[in-house]
């Protein structure tokens, strides 16, 4: 698993806000996730965003299928974007077990398939936080919740192993976990220096896309003090605070 190769260690990749990531943000971080169009203006505001942008916005985003209206002037989330939340929920709330010392391990066995399909799997066996110890074959330690997609049946085995080579030496060389932890402190003090709306909703999403990339490894695997508790609890107080204030 890559860190984002625009991001060094250490470093916080802070993107621009735009009128369509301040929607995206709040309708992301919102259960259900729709909101009135009166809603959206009031909250979009603290954002800098004003009436008349948020409006071409809504427009443009329900075109591209980012959004859907409702008749009642409602937006909510498409169906791909769904996926998206349902991903950024569960960085959030990784759902974890006891770990035995048992590894997922994942063999792609099909063939011939082109460069475009590849990198497709390779994105989806890295959401599922597997990672690639040689070309074809994705492990990580058994001890989340989740099931693997039935999706990938087609097109790969599933197996449970216990590789010869010491737990914690085999994690460290699958996952930049020294590089993980120094981003994620320095995200931890960013947003807590961070005051206005806008660059704090900046800040956190930057939060969101460090958290997707967590590996959710069992604590005897990680090196220590690992700070990726720190910053989900940092993200979920601030989704409080977010709900708090649209419901306000």
């Amino acid at each position: 698993m890559r860190m984002n190769g625009s991001e060094r260690p250490g470093e916080v990749d802070l993107r621009p806000l735009s009128a369509r990531s301040v929607v995206l943000s709040l309708l992301l971080g919102s259960h259900p996730p729709q909101l009135a169009v009166r809603d959206l203006v009031r909250a979009v505001e603290p954002f800098g965003v004003g009436g008349s942008t948020l409006r071409a916005a809504l427009s443009r985003m329900v075109t591209a299928g980012d959004l859907r209206r409702t008749a009642d002037g409602v937006y909510r989330l498409s169906d791909r974007l769904l996926a998206r939340q349902r991903r950024q929920d569960e960085s959030v709330d990784a759902r974890t077990r006891a770990w035995d010392g048992d590894w997922e391990m994942v063999v792609i066995t099909a063939t011939g398939r082109g460069p475009a399909e590849r990198a497709d799997l390779r994105t989806r066996l890295t959401a599922l936080r597997l990672a690639e110890l040689r070309e074809g074959v994705w492990l990580r330690p058994a001890n989340l919740t989740r099931a693997l997609p039935g999706e990938l049946a087609p097109v790969a085995q599933s197996y449970t192993a216990r590789p010869d080579r010491p737990p914690r030496e085999l994690a460290a060389d699958l996952w930049p976990l020294d590089a993980w932890a120094a981003t994620a402190r320095a995200l931890l003090a960013h947003v807590a220096r961070a005051d206005r709306p806008a660059d704090r909703l900046t800040a956190f999403a930057a939060v969101v896309r460090h958290l997707l990339t967590d590996p959710v490894l069992p604590p005897e695997l990680l090196p220590a003090p690992w700070p990726g508790t720190a910053l989900r609890d940092a993200y979920a107080r601030y989704q409080r605070e977010i709900t708090g204030a649209m419901g306000a």
